[in-house]
């Protein structure tokens, strides 16, 4: 069992420096938050109806519940509170979206449960074109659980508090 001291650092400590809150902008305030609020108020078109058009299974539930996890962890990475837990699920979000929207497009036929979309062409080129703000949310978020928040954050707060006195 992992110490509760450990544990603090573990989830909280970050050697980034704090520029890395243009990381977590990138990533909470750009992204993730707005995606997720938009795919809450906009259901047909960007929660559950798409979910449903490109092969997600259980559209009703995983529209809403993707749109909760993406508009809490982007808050969370927002303001650098809990940043690496809430990195994990935008990574597999991210994940899926690459394997259900983008390998589509790669292949330029269904892939799995997914299907493909109607683009003018398709190919490497067309899913890197497609892909780009994929990779980059995926390569932010896996920086964010790899790096932490950095010294300007509410997790480095919390880290600092709880460091273990200098002998």
């Amino acid at each position: 069992m992992i110490e509760r001291s450990n544990w603090i650092t573990l989830v909280f400590a970050t050697t980034a420096s704090g520029w890395a809150v243009l990381v977590r902008l990138l990533v909470g305030l750009i992204v993730f938050f707005p995606e997720g609020i938009q795919k809450l108020i906009f259901p047909d078109l960007l929660g559950a109806g798409r979910f449903a058009h490109i092969g997600i299974p259980y559209p009703d539930v995983m529209g809403p519940f993707v749109g909760v996890f993406e508009t809490l962890c982007g808050a969370l990475v927002i303001i650098g509170l809990l940043t690496r837990l809430a990195a994990i699920p935008l990574i597999v979000i991210m994940i899926v979206a690459i394997l259900s929207t983008k390998v589509p497009i790669l292949l330029g036929h269904d892939f799995w449960i997914f299907h493909v979309p109607k683009l003018p062409r398709y190919g490497f080129w067309s899913m890197a074109h497609e892909a780009r703000a994929d990779f980059a949310m995926l390569l932010g978020s896996i920086y964010l659980l790899i790096e932490g928040a950095g010294a300007w954050s509410v997790d480095a707060m919390i880290a600092r508090r709880h460091r273990a006195p200098a002998n």
